[in-house]
C-alpha cells in the first residue's frame, strides 16, 4: 500500500538520496564533497591571513607569507565556484537518470491497474516525478552545502571566540530561533504543496483539454471553451493563493530574522570599535568573522531548511519507488501449462472498492480450449471487468479464475498476459509510427509479420499509402526523423482506421491461447465490420476466444453466447438453444433485428 498522509522528512528518505546519488555517479559525488569542503575553509583562511597581513604592516615586519597565502586564497576562491558548479551539473544530470529511472521501474511494477486509478496515489507520482529531478541532488546539494556552511560557521566561531567569547555566545544562541523557523516554513511549505497537488492537477487536466487536438472538435463545437479556460484560472488562482500565504509568512518571518541578525551585528561592531584593546588586524579580523559567521550561519539555516524541504519531497519519491507489486505475486510460482482443457471462473466476486457496489457477483462461467464464447449484456453488466480479471488486471474480492485447473494469482501475471492476445474497447492510439503501433504488442516481430497481420486487419493498403509507409508518423503532436519538422507529413488516422490497427495489434500476437476481442468493430461501417467478423470467424474457429460485442449479428456462430445481467450469468446456450428460450437474449434480439428492418432505434448491449 502507498501512505496517502502528509509527507514527512524521514531518515530513509535521506538514506535513499544519498545511496542513489552515490550509485549515480560515486566519482562526482567525492569530487563534489571535497570541493564543497575546501570551500569552507577559504573564507577563514582569508580572514585570518588579512589579519596577519595588517599587523604585519602595522609592526613593519615581512609581509611576504601573508600575501602569498591571500594569493592562493584568492585563486582557490576564484576557482572553487566553476569546479563546484560543473561538478555539481555531472552529479545532478547521473542523479536525475538514475531517479526516474528507479521511480520508473517501479511504476513499470504496478501490474495491475488499481493504482491508477487511484487519485491520491497519482498526486503522489506528480509529485514523485518533480522530486526525482530535484530532491535527490537537493537533499546531497543541500547536506554538502550545510556542512560548509557549519565548518565556516565554527571555523569563525572559534576566531570570533578568540577575541569575544560572550559575541560568540549571543552569536550562537541567535542561530537556535532561526534553525527552528526555518523548519517550520519548510514543513508549511511541504504541506501546502501537498495540499494543492489535486487543483494543480485538475488545471492541467483543463490545460490539456484546450490544447491537443483530441477535444479541439467538440470543445469548439459546443463552444466551451471560455467554460475551460475559467476552470484552469480557477485552479491557479486557488493554487497562487495558497502559495502566496505561504510567501508573506515566509517573509513575515524571515524579515524578524533579518532585524535579530542585524541588531546582533550592530552590537557587536559597536563593542569592536568602542573597545580600545583590539589591534587594526583584531578589529578587522573581528568584523570578518562576524559578518562571515552570521553569513554561514544563514546559509547553514537556509541549507537545513532546503534540506528538510527535499526530504519532505523525496518522501513522494520513497513512498512510490518502495511501493512494490500492486498485485500479490505467488511465493512459489507455478508454471502455466499451453492451454489444453480451459479457463473457468469459480464463483466470482468483483467490487472495486469496499465502499462501491459489486460489479461481479458469484459468476461462475467456462470457456473450453478451442471454443469461441461470446459475451453479452447490458451497459454496467460486468463484460470489460470480467475481460480485466482474466487478464489479470485486477484479483477477485472471492472466488478464482482456473487456467487448466491452475489458479492465474499462483503464476507469474507476464506469463499469463503472454498467452493472450487482446483488443480493447477504449484501445490506445500511439503518437508513434505506424509499424511501431502494430508491433508494440510484440517488439520482436519481423516486418513481414507485421504486414501480414495489417492485410488481416483490413489496413495494410491505408498504412502502405501513407508518405512514409509504415514508417510514417500516426500524430501531429511530435515531428519524426524523416519528417524533418514538416508538420504536414504527420498523419492523423480516422476512427475505423485506427480501430483496424488495434485488431492488427491483437493478430500480430499469433498463435497465443486465449483472445480477447471487446467490441472489435465498434467504429467501423457496416461492410467493414461485415469484413472483419467474416474474418473473425474464420481466425476464431478451433481457437480459445472470448468476444463481446452489442451486436447481437455477430455473437450468433458463437460455439457458446454468455448473457450477463446485474453481474451475474442469467443465460448461456447456442444462439438457437438461447431464441428457443425465449428470455432476454431472444428478446433483445428480435428488437434489434427489427430495428435493422424498420431502421427503429432500438436498445443494444453495449
Amino acid at each position: 500500500m502507498i501512505d496517502a498522509s502528509s509527507p514527512r522528512a524521514t531518515p530513509a528518505g535521506a538514506r535513499r538520496a544519498v545511496a542513489l546519488a552515490w550509485r549515480s555517479a560515486p566519482g562526482w559525488l567525492l569530487c563534489h564533497a571535497l570541493l564543497t569542503l575546501a570551500g569552507a575553509a577559504t573564507p577563514v583562511a582569508a580572514a585570518w591571513l588579512t589579519k596577519l597581513l595588517l599587523d604585519a604592516l602595522a609592526a613593519r615586519a615581512d609581509v611576504a607569507l601573508p600575501l602569498l597565502g591571500l594569493a592562493a586564497a584568492g585563486l582557490a576562491a576564484a576557482a572553487t565556484p566553476q569546479l563546484l558548479s560543473y561538478s555539481r551539473a555531472e552529479l545532478n544530470r547521473a542523479a536525475r537518470l538514475r531517479a526516474t529511472e528507479e521511480l520508473y521501474t517501479a511504476v513499470n511494477g504496478f501490474t495491475g491497474l488499481s493504482r491508477f486509478e487511484d487519485p491520491r496515489l497519482l498526486d503522489r507520482l506528480r509529485l514523485a516525478e518533480q522530486a526525482a529531478l530535484t530532491a535527490p541532488n537537493q537533499v546531497v546539494e543541500s547536506g554538502l552545502d550545510a556542512a560548509r556552511n557549519l565548518l565556516t560557521f565554527c571555523g569563525f566561531l572559534a576566531s570570533l571566540a578568540a577575541l569575544s567569547p560572550v559575541m560568540a555566545a549571543i552569536l550562537t544562541a541567535s542561530a537556535v530561533p532561526a534553525l527552528l523557523a526555518e523548519l517550520a516554513l519548510s514543513r508549511r511549505r511541504a504541506r501546502m504543496l501537498w495540499r494543492i497537488s489535486p487543483a494543480e492537477r485538475r488545471e492541467l487536466f483543463y490545460g490539456g483539454l484546450l490544447s491537443t487536438a483530441e477535444a479541439a472538435k467538440e470543445i469548439r463545437l459546443f463552444g466551451v471553451g471560455e467554460f475551460l479556460r475559467g476552470r484552469m484560472l480557477a485552479e491557479r488562482r486557488a493554487t497562487d493563493a495558497a502559495k502566496r500565504a505561504v510567501d508573506r509568512h515566509t517573509l513575515l518571518v524571515q524579515g524578524g530574522l533579518a532585524v535579530l541578525g542585524g541588531a546582533v551585528a550592530m552590537g557587536g561592531l559597536f563593542w569592536a570599535a568602542s573597545g580600545g584593546r583590539l589591534t587594526v588586524g583584531d578589529v578587522v579580523l573581528f568584523v570578518a568573522a562576524v559578518a562571515g559567521s552570521q553569513g554561514a550561519m544563514g546559509g547553514l539555516v537556509g541549507e537545513l531548511a532546503q534540506t528538510h524541504e527535499a526530504l519532505l519531497m523525496m518522501d513522494h519519491f520513497v513512498a512510490v519507488a518502495s511501493a512494490g507489486p500492486d498485485l500479490p505475486e505467488p511465493a512459489r510460482p507455478r508454471p502455466l501449462p499451453p492451454l489444453r482443457d480451459g479457463i473457468e471462473l469459480r464463483d466470482v466476486w468483483f467490487r472495486y472498492a469496499d465502499d462501491q457496489p459489486w460489479v461481479l457477483r458469484g459468476v461462475s462461467l467456462r470457456i473450453g480450449c478451442g471454443r469461441s464464447v461470446a459475451l453479452v449484456g447490458l451497459n454496467g453488466a460486468g463484460k470489460s471487468t470480467l475481460v480485466k480479471l482474466l487478464c489479470r488486471l485486477y484479483d477477485p474480492v472471492r472466488g478464482t479464475i482456473l487456467w487448466d485447473g491452475v489458479d492465474i494469482r499462483e503464476v507469474p501475471v507476464q506469463e499469463l498476459r503472454r498467452r493472450i492476445s487482446p483488443v480493447f474497447q477504449d484501445y490506445m492510439c500511439y503518437d508513434l509510427t505506424a509499424a511501431e503501433n502494430i508491433t508494440i504488442s510484440d517488439l520482436h516481430a519481423a516486418p513481414g509479420v507485421v504486414e501480414a497481420a495489417a492485410r488481416r486487419a483490413g489496413v495494410h493498403d491505408v498504412l502502405a499509402g501513407l508518405p512514409h509507409g509504415y514508417d510514417t508518423l500516426l500524430s501531429r503532436t511530435f515531428y519524426s526523423e524523416a519528417d524533418h519538422e514538416v508538420p504536414e507529413t504527420g498523419v492523423l488516422l480516422s476512427g475505423g482506421q485506427w480501430q483496424r490497427v488495434a485488431l492488427a495489434r491483437a493478430l500480430l500476437r499469433g498463435e497465443r491461447d486465449l483472445m480477447i476481442l471487446d467490441e472489435p468493430s465498434s467504429g467501423l461501417d457496416p461492410r467493414a465490420e461485415h469484413e472483419i467478423h467474416t474474418m473473425l470467424r474464420e481466425h476464431r474457429a478451433g481457437r480459445t476466444s472470448l468476444l463481446i460485442s452489442h451486436r447481437l449479428g455477430t455473437v450468433r456462430g458463437s460455439d457458446l453466447i454468455v448473457v450477463l445481467e446485474d453481474g451475474r450469468v442469467s443465460e448461456e446456450g447456442g444462439h438457437e438453444e438461447l431464441m428457443a428460450a425465449g428470455r432476454g437474449y431472444a428478446r433483445l434480439f428480435d428488437l434489434q433485428s427489427e430495428g435493422y428492418r424498420t431502421g427503429t432505434a432500438t436498445p443494444g448491449w453495449s
